[in-house]
């Protein structure tokens, strides 16, 4: 038999684990707040780390399949520097 959901036991944890943070000391509060963030950031990290692999993959068939040229970095800085004198 599955187990039903209360989904107002959810907001009553939550506003209790909102209370029970906010009566932390400021270092407590300090610590738990560069944990949360830092579970957030692991998960955008991942998000940009996809992003990423993808972005390389398509400019390597770009390559590949002769839609682009790739240039050096020489060439890149020297065009710059023409731009930027203008």
């Amino acid at each position: 038999m599955e187990k039903e959901i209360n989904p107002y036991a959810m907001i009553t944890d939550y506003k209790e684990i909102q209370h029970s943070a906010l009566e932390l000391d400021e270092n407590h509060r300090a610590e738990l707040a560069k944990k949360l963030i830092d579970s957030l950031d692991q998960r955008i990290d991942d998000d940009i780390e996809q992003a990423w692999i993808d972005e390389v993959k398509r400019r390597k068939a770009d390559i590949k399949s002769g839609k682009v040229t790739p240039i050096s970095g020489q060439e890149v800085h020297k065009a710059a520097r023409e731009l930027l004198k203008k």
